[in-house]
């Protein structure tokens, strides 16, 4: 089966595996899994630290708060450049910029940060959410994450939050639409360790 030619973007609820899910389907396939390793090229591109990077998406729990945050500083600099930009705008800018240059490096499957939106022109670009029931994510959240159980609910509810409203900043729409994916998957229906199956028969139906 040859996946040499497709860029993937995953999106995904907390604790719903995604990034395994993701890192299984690049070791099946052979191609590079990017996740954290945006930040890390993403950081020495701009001379950020990747604390800052890795933190954005926690600020966007409370959307209007987050957007007036977001547009501080556009508005005490008359230079509509990068420089007027507030922080975690640049932050994103340059995640978009080394997304789109792993996009033209070949296949790849690529983690949050927006990656389907940002890659939205590119051609062989499949978007694919992973979603599954709260009770599941919650106890895989202790599970794997460690997470204090009395407050795991709480957790994962504020994570996926995060991501809805930094999407909605972003982006302009529901993270969750499905009609923005080419394919929206249970796992906690199928299993984590067959979701990569499940998947590459997709893109092998594909081709």
């Amino acid at each position: 089966m040859n996946y040499m030619n497709k860029i993937i973007t995953i999106n995904r609820q907390y604790g719903s595996g995604g990034r395994e899910i993701g890192s299984k389907l690049a070791e099946k396939f052979g191609i590079p899994f990017y996740d954290n390793e945006i930040i890390s090229r993403a950081a020495k591109e701009t001379g950020f630290s990747e604390a800052a990077f890795e933190t954005v998406e926690d600020k966007a729990t409370n959307s209007l708060l987050y957007s007036i945050a977001m547009g501080m500083n556009v508005f005490t600099n008359q230079d509509i450049g990068f420089a007027g930009l507030s922080l975690d705008d640049r932050i994103f800018l340059a995640q978009s910029n080394v997304i789109r240059k792993v996009a033209k490096e070949g296949a790849c499957v690529i983690v949050g940060r927006c990656a389907d939106y940002i890659l939205r022109d590119v051609p062989n670009v499949v978007n694919i959410f992973i979603a599954a029931d709260l009770d599941f994510r919650i106890q895989r959240s202790i599970q794997v994450d460690g997470l204090d159980p009395e407050h795991a609910a709480e957790t994962v509810a504020k994570k996926d939050k995060s991501r809805r409203n930094y999407y909605r900043y972003h982006v302009g729409e529901r993270w969750d639409n499905l009609f923005n994916y080419a394919l929206s998957l249970r796992s906690d229906l199928i299993g984590i360790d067959r979701m990569a199956d499940c998947i590459g028969m997709y893109l092998e139906s594909m081709n």
